[in-house]
């Protein structure tokens, strides 16, 4: 039994700004003052607020360093781990109060509003530990399910909890689960979705890396309940941290019999296996994936029929992803109502949301359905960096849309998302300030799904390629305003022909910027200008002749040798020959230089 743990983040966000070696830092400064019996070093999971990473938390305390460098340890361990006094200089500011004293972390702002459930015990648990997820209760739903419930009663609860597939389609998981529970055949399958490819997301891979186990024991329990004994979980291979701490969580369930035969001695047989995926994007829809788990090439399938009749190797068949799964264990162990009493009257319980973009508090979080967006922005995101002015909140990745401004009250749910023309996706949410051309994030998104699109059929791989060529057009300065009608019949085209989600959603950033955002693609048309600045082809570089001092750093660094002057005097670009790469405005001390 250990006095204290220092848990290093081993996410993948603090890993790569160098947690491993200050986990490593710590494991030598404790051996070296004699502590390494009462002190014990955790590589855990994402703590969410990776703007302030690399993270150790250190309990049983809960005090919170951030952006802890390894030059620190040793003082964290004389002054904190030795004589119990926390070094408040290295701790999260919000955790210190003005007396000095260390407040909890669940009073600070950006913990304030969350709600941890299918990130419960990421940042908890040393998640390549199998006694310490049994210790958080760990396995109690699976024994419950397969000694006191039928599988039936365990369909009917997660269909009375309101689970929906926190995937992006949001279909009721215990719908999905009774259609293939009803189907009979000698060999079904259970699959979970972890090829989380969308831009910006990183929700499902930190539930896997900081507690692999969840994901485990939920598919054995939506295993018992349609009558399944093969499960296969579909990961990115780019994706080394989950897959290894995957694998050794596979590995010790079934040394501690949770995986294989006869679980807890109740006949019910049930394993899983790992895949691995190459990173193609439309093999997180689901008859893809599974093209791709049978060794095939990843490609979409027609529906009718559906996984749940006709699925993986052609047998009666579910997928969910990671977050869904997350969440079953804590709805069979506090039952239907408890998961009911959370979120909104459509959508239940929470939603793990990877914010990022331009936000003082990038991170993952999790929250209540219906927390509202000025609430994820304001409070939790801790606003807008450099006191720039919200503009928009891209959610749903390339299937998804942009959310302007004036509907920052919009509380966040399934229903809502779509009526204001975007979606829920699998849970990332891109803020945007003042400086953000929505044209350009309109077709950074279609290039996008342009390169991943498979090419199985004629709407998706021709369609969006015109789709964005119209929208090169508008950013090279050469659109028309008729552009502006064939881009919504083709986007309304592609949306209704295409074979699957990917190209059905394909068109919703353009559509929704050219819904709350049309200002701006008729700045680029008619006056060939970008306001935000940012459409290569309609900049100009100009300098203010009263505040340049002539001090020729600009020349100096034109590539293009476009900038004329002499010393003290004012300086001239001449814009035939201006490359508009921005150098000199990033080199000019004085603000003379501006673009538009």
């Amino acid at each position: 039994m250990y006095r204290s743990n220092v848990m290093v983040c081993g996410g993948t966000g603090c890993t790569s700004s160098g947690s491993d070696a200050i986990a490593r830092a710590f494991e030598e400064e404790i051996r070296a003052v004699g502590l390494e019996k009462e002190v014990r070093v955790v590589r855990t999971g994402c703590f969410g607020l990776c703007a302030l990473g690399p993270v150790v938390v250190i309990y049983p305390e809960g005090t919170f360093y951030s952006m802890v460098k390894e030059e620190h340890v040793k003082e964290i361990v004389d002054e904190h781990l030795l004589k119990g006094r926390p070094v408040t200089k290295y701790l999260y500011s919000e955790t210190v109060a003005e007396d000095g004293s260390v407040k909890a972390l669940d009073d600070t702002p950006f913990y304030r509003k969350q709600l941890r459930i299918a990130l419960r015990n990421c940042g908890r648990i040393d998640p390549e530990n199998i006694e310490e997820y049994i210790a958080f209760d760990g396995y109690r739903a699976l024994g419950k399910v397969l000694t006191e419930m039928t599988p039936e009663q365990v369909i009917q609860t997660v269909l009375d909890s309101g689970l929906r597939g926190r995937g992006g389609a949001g279909f009721p998981t215990g719908l999905k689960w009774r259609f293939a529970a009803g189907n009979a055949a000698d060999q079904k399958y259970v699959c979970c979705n972890a090829d989380e490819g969308d831009p910006g997301a990183f929700m499902d891979r930190s539930i896997l890396e900081g507690d692999p186990h969840v994901v485990i024991e939920a598919m054995a329990i939506a295993a018992y309940a349609i009558g399944a004994s093969q499960g296969y979980i579909y990961v990115r291979a780019e994706y080394p941290i989950a897959v290894h701490r995957l694998q050794v969580a596979i590995a010790q369930a079934r040394q501690y019999g949770l995986l294989g035969r006869d679980i807890f001695g109740t006949g019910f047989d049930f394993d899983v296996d790992v895949k691995l995926g190459a990173g193609a994007f439309v093999c997180g829809e689901e008859t893809a994936l599974m093209t791709s788990i049978e060794g095939k090439r990843g490609e979409p399938r027609p529906r009718p029929p559906f996984p749940a009749v006709k699925g993986l190797f052609g047998k009666p068949t579910i997928l969910n992803n990671v977050e869904t799964y997350a969440n079953v264990p804590q709805i069979i162990l506090n039952g239907a109502d408890w998961f009911r009493a959370m979120g909104t009257e459509k959508s239940k319980g929470t939603k793990v949301f990877a914010l990022g973009g331009k936000i003082n508090n990038t991170g993952l979080v999790e929250i209540p359905m219906g927390t509202t967006l000025r609430t994820i922005v304001e409070e939790i995101g801790g606003g807008i960096p450099g006191g720039k002015k919200f503009k928009a909140a891209q959610t749903g990745g390339p299937s998804g849309g942009c959310i302007p401004a004036s509907l920052i009250d919009t509380p966040i749910d399934y229903d809502n998302l779509i009526a204001i023309g975007s979606m829920m996706g699998s849970g990332g949410l891109i803020v945007m300030d003042e400086d953000t051309c929505m044209v350009d994030i309109a077709k950074f998104f279609l290039e996008f799904t342009v390169d991943e699109s498979c090419g199985k059929c004629t709407p998706c791989r021709v369609g969006t390629k015109r789709l964005l060529e119209l929208l090169n057009k508008i950013t090279d300065g050469k659109g028309t305003m008729e552009d502006l009608d064939k881009i919504t019949e083709l986007a309304e085209f592609i949306k209704a022909n295409s074979l699957c989600g990917l190209g059905q959603t394909a068109p919703n950033p353009v559509l929704s910027t050219l819904r709350y955002f049309r200002d701006e693609y008729v700045e680029h048309i008619r006056n060939k200008r970008c306001p935000a600045g940012v459409c290569k082809a309609l900049l100009n570089y100009q300098i203010d002749p009263v505040k340049c001092k002539g001090c020729t750093l600009c020349a100096r660094a034109c590539p293009a040798g476009a900038i004329s002057g002499t010393v003290r005097q004012p300086h001239r670009i001449d814009t035939a020959k201006c490359v508009k790469c921005g150098a000199c405005m990033e080199k000019c001390k004085f603000g003379a230089i501006s673009k538009g």
